[in-house]
């Protein structure tokens, strides 16, 4: 079960990472062109919360089920001196949660602006903003704090 969360769990990471670069770039095309906030553009913003919301549920599954968190809780004391162990102890796990909480914030307010424009303002701010934390919460091969491949 663990290698079946690992796998899914970075699938998804490239879901997430797509779906909110494509739902900005709409949102900034969209704003900057004054174009109407379409059905599609609806969609885009109601999937790219619904995936980020899936990883987030896997991210947990995988979190409780993981020995590296696992090891962090039972031994903190000498844990809490690995950068690592903190990182996927604590950093990663706060930093993802704050960013859905962002996703999902700005995916209500969006679908809630009275105007096109603003629709799309709302959209493009909260999500860009969330992707921000995401791309610092991941555990990039070249990241100080924690690095695991690109694909696993």
């Amino acid at each position: 079960m663990y290698q079946t969360l690992t796998f899914l769990h970075s699938l998804t990471r490239w879901l997430v990472l797509i779906s909110l670069i494509y739902a900005i770039y709409r949102s900034f095309k969209g704003y900057s062109s004054n174009r109407k906030f379409t059905g599609a553009d609806n969609k885009v913003r109601h999937w790219t919360a619904t995936i980020a919301h899936i990883q987030l549920a896997i991210g947990m599954i995988f979190y409780f089920k993981s020995p590296v968190i696992q090891y962090f809780w039972k031994n903190f004391n000498e844990a809490k001196d690995s950068l690592e162990h903190v990182f996927f102890g604590l950093i990663h796990i706060s930093l993802m949660i704050t960013a859905i909480i962002i996703i999902t914030i700005g995916s209500a307010l969006a679908k809630r602006q009275p105007s096109d424009k603003e629709q799309f303002k709302t959209m493009g701010l909260w999500f860009s903003i969330a992707l921000i934390i995401i791309f610092i919460a991941i555990p990039w091969p070249f990241s100080p704090f924690a690095n695991r491949p690109y694909f696993r």
